[in-house]
C-alpha cells in the first residue's frame, strides 16, 4: 500500500490545518510534535515517526524532555536540527511553568519547594546544588545555583551559601539538590553538609528552612523528616 504524505491527507487531518481550525487542543501530542519536525522521512509521516518516538519513551513527555540529540538519531528523518526543535520546544514548556508562579511566591511548605525545582532539576543527568534565597516573610528573593556535580553527587561549599545569602539580604535559606538515580533518600554526605550549613548559618542569624532532595516524581525533606 502507497504512504500518503501529509499533504494528500485530508485537510482537516493536516497537524497544521487541524490547529487552525480547532485549535491547539485538539492535536494530539504526536501531531504538535510533527509540526515542529515539518517533515517525516521516505517511509513514514512526520506524525506517523512521532508517534513512533513518543512510544520509545512510554508517551511521556517529561521522559522525552530527558532526550538528548543522540536520543532522537536512532529514528530515521530526526538528524540535529529536527531533534534541537523539539528540544527547544520543551524546553520552552519548562520555562513557561517556572515562570507561572511569581518572583516573590511565599514559601509555605517542603512541596511549594519542590514544585519551584522540579523543573529545573527533574532532567538533569548530574547533581546540581541550589540554594533559595527567602525574606523574614518567607518570600522568594532568587534562586542560585552554587554547584554542579557528577552523577552521584556535587560539592558545595559553605561559605559560598553564606555569602549569597549575605549579599542578597535573605535572612532564610532552603537547601535543594537533585538525585537522578531517583532515590530521593540523603546520603551521610548531604546530612553532613546539612548541619554544617546549619551550624555556620546560625551565627549569622540566617535560619535553614529545609533541605529538599528532588528526583523526577518524589522529593525528600529534611524539615518534614525532622532532621531539621
Amino acid at each position: 500500500m502507497e504512504k500518503l504524505n501529509i499533504n494528500q491527507w485530508a485537510e482537516e487531518d493536516r497537524p497544521r490545518e487541524k490547529m487552525m481550525q480547532k485549535g491547539a487542543e485538539a492535536l494530539s501530542d504526536a501531531e504538535l510534535l510533527a509540526i515542529l519536525i515539518g517533515s517525516g522521512n521516505t517511509e513514514e509521516s512526520a506524525v506517523s515517526l512521532m508517534q513512533r518516538v513518543l512510544a520509545a519513551c512510554n508517551n511521556n513527555l517529561n521522559q522525552l524532555g530527558k532526550w538528548e540529540v543522540r536520543d532522537f538519531s536512532r529514528f530515521k528523518g530526526l538528524g540535529p536540527a529536527k531533534s534541537i526543535s523539539i528540544m527547544a520546544a520543551l524546553e520552552l514548556g519548562k520555562r513557561r511553568k517556572l515562570q507561572e508562579k511569581g518572583e516573590r511566591e511565599k514559601i509555605r511548605c517542603s512541596t511549594d519547594i519542590y514544585e519551584l525545582f522540579h523543573p529545573l532539576l527533574c532532567d538533569l543527568a548530574t547533581e546540581e546544588f541550589w540554594i533559595l534565597l527567602l525574606n523574614q516573610g518567607a518570600k522568594v528573593i532568587n534562586k542560585v545555583r552554587i554547584s554542579r556535580g557528577g552523577l552521584s553527587q556535587t560539592v558545595a561549599d559553605v561559605r559560598t551559601i553564606l555569602r549569597e545569602a549575605l549579599l542578597q539580604r535573605a535572612t532564610q535559606i532552603a537547601l535543594i539538590h537533585n538525585h537522578p538515580s531517583g532515590n530521593p533518600r540523603p546520603s551521610n554526605d548531604d546530612c553532613r553538609l546539612t548541619d554544617a550549613v546549619k551550624k555556620a548559618a546560625e551565627l549569622m542569624n540566617i535560619h535553614i528552612t529545609d533541605h529538599v532532595i528532588v528526583t523526577d516524581g518524589q522529593y525528600y525533606s529534611f524539615r518534614d523528616e525532622g532532621l531539621l
